[in-house]
């Protein structure tokens, strides 16, 4: 365990005197994320241990460079977990990272997004100033949340010390039911399941395969099996499945052709299905839908945007465009206080999420 919030107070105030860009960085695991990085490298893993650990509570908090992997085994011996699945993508995967980039995984649409689970964070602003926000439990916000506000924030706002982490019980039971369905009707079973008491946790759509993830008590989830019927997973197959789709180790990630971008177009559940050049991967119940294209980037925002959602350019893009949507000139004049507010000296992760923030 070690602490070096001294160390980074000092070097952040360097950098902001003499306007050095600092690309915050922890195991680099999604450097691939966002907008190109800049500025020297601010290597955050030496920054780890678990400050504290209440089982009871459920609350956890841990200092941004502790490996996610270790936070992950230590929640598993209480029989606990990260209910939102972050993905690591790599074995030298940090908390901090994990709350910078913001990302959830196959449970993300029933047990909530990882900015849900943070209860509080501890930061360096720009500046230089330890800033705290939030704390260890769920209502302790009066005003503006900023500790969710640092999740996703791509280390732009402040480098984070501490995050104080909601944890959950693992399900007693757990099971993945398999049916042949096409796109569209496996998205309209999706949003009719999602409508029932059903123990649903996660889902998976590809090539006329879905998959559908039950966890629950053991009662609950053998009722939904009997009732909804499909092929019953091995449980190492099925352990094997959602993990590969949590890493993008699947062969739909894996297999992305030279020139294909992969996006991530977050919808409305009950979106029509995209019809867009390219294959799909469909997860959350019809809410997030991967899609492996060389189409143009415009031609895929416009669809999105007309089906009510937006458009992340997640790998294989040119990063030194617009990897997000775009955003509306209110929103983005907001992005600039906050940046503003924060890192007024513009040296933190600067560009990695729009140009200029």
């Amino acid at each position: 365990m070690s602490d070096l919030t001294e160390q980074w107070r000092e070097r952040v105030r360097a950098a902001a005197e003499a306007g050095t860009p600092q690309q915050v960085r922890g195991g680099g695991t999604k450097d691939f994320y966002g907008r190109t990085p800049a500025g020297e490298v601010f290597d955050t893993r030496g920054h780890t241990g678990v400050v504290s650990y209440e089982p009871t509570e459920l609350v956890v908090t841990v200092r941004a460079g502790t490996p996610l992997a270790e936070l992950e085994a230590l929640v598993a011996e209480r029989g606990q977990m990260l209910a939102f699945e972050p993905p690591h993508f790599g074995a030298g995967a940090t908390v901090g990272g994990c709350v910078a980039t913001g990302l959830s995984g196959p449970r993300r649409a029933t047990a909530g997004a990882l900015r849900d689970f943070v209860l509080g964070v501890r930061i360096v602003d720009g500046r230089g100033e330890v800033l705290s926000f939030g704390g260890q439990v769920m209502k302790n916000v009066a005003g503006y949340d900023v500790s969710r506000a640092i999740a996703g924030s791509l280390g732009t706002l402040g480098v984070i010390l501490d995050v104080s982490l909601k944890v959950l019980p693992r399900p007693v039971a757990e099971t993945t039911l398999r049916f042949a369905l096409g796109e569209k009707e496996a998205i309209e079973r999706l949003n009719d399941w999602g409508g029932q008491p059903l123990p649903v946790s996660a889902s998976s759509w590809a090539d006329g395969a879905l998959h559908l993830r039950l966890s629950g008590a053991e009662a609950a989830v053998r009722a939904a099996e009997r009732k909804l019927g499909g092929e019953v997973l091995a449980d190492d197959v099925a352990a094997d499945l959602w993990q590969d789709i949590r890493e993008q180790t699947d062969g739909y990630f894996a297999n992305v052709a030279p020139g294909e971008v992969l996006w991530r177009l977050s919808l409305p559940s009950s979106a029509a299905p995209v019809k867009l050049a390219g294959r799909q991967l469909i997860e959350w119940g019809g809410a997030l839908r991967w899609l492996r294209s060389d189409a143009p980037a415009a031609t895929i925002r416009d669809r999105v945007a007309a089906l009510g959602g937006h458009a992340t350019a997640f790998r294989g893009f040119d990063r030194a465009g617009d990897v997000f949507q775009p955003v509306p000139a209110p929103v983005m004049a907001i992005h600039r206080r906050l940046k503003q507010a924060f890192d007024p000296a513009g040296i933190l992760n600067p560009g990695r999420l729009y140009d200029g923030i």
